[in-house]
């Protein structure tokens, strides 16, 4: 079955996020660190997620005491904002309008999202900040660098499926 879980990483000095949802209005915020938008597709398995966590958490993106990316966000204590992002998934092959059908719908994607927030707090992160699956959001951030990584779960080496 078809699955890519795709993760943009942005290395930042600060991000925040605003949330119009099903609550009310609300903002969060972080410090230096990553903000990281996943999008969760159809087929997507906990092993993906674990993995792309996994990989979020240890990518050495920062820099060391030489100026060289060589330090993770859990070597410099850093904080994330995960949001949610199905427009990754965009097929853009036909046309000029994207097609969205690869995208996990919601009762598929939410408990994986949540998931990978989970699995980024027990590897360490100390910081995990969220945007709310399906709200209004708007999100500011200051791009250190700039440094963004796009990651991929169909090209990374595949766990083995232990689901």
């Amino acid at each position: 079955m078809y699955h890519t879980l795709k993760a943009v990483l942005q290395r930042v000095t600060q991000a925040r996020i605003e949330i119009q949802g099903k609550e009310g209005h609300c903002t969060r915020e972080t410090g230096a660190g990553l903000v990281v938008l996943a999008g969760i597709m159809k087929g997507d398995t906990p092993a993906h997620i674990r993995l792309m966590a996994k990989k979020t958490c240890e990518m050495r993106i920062f820099e060391d005491e030489q100026g060289k990316l060589n330090r993770s966000l859990l070597d410099i204590g850093g904080s994330m904002l995960i949001v949610s992002n199905f427009t990754l998934g965009a097929d853009c092959k036909k046309g000029t309008r994207p097609s969205f059908s690869d995208a996990a719908p919601p009762a598929e994607a939410i408990p994986l999202y949540e998931l990978f927030v989970s699995e980024c707090r027990s590897l360490g992160v100390k910081q995990v900040e969220t945007g709310e699956f399906g709200a209004d959001m708007q999100v500011s951030l200051v791009n250190d660098g700039p440094v963004t990584i796009i990651l991929d779960s169909d090209k990374l080496a595949q766990p083995k499926n232990t689901d």
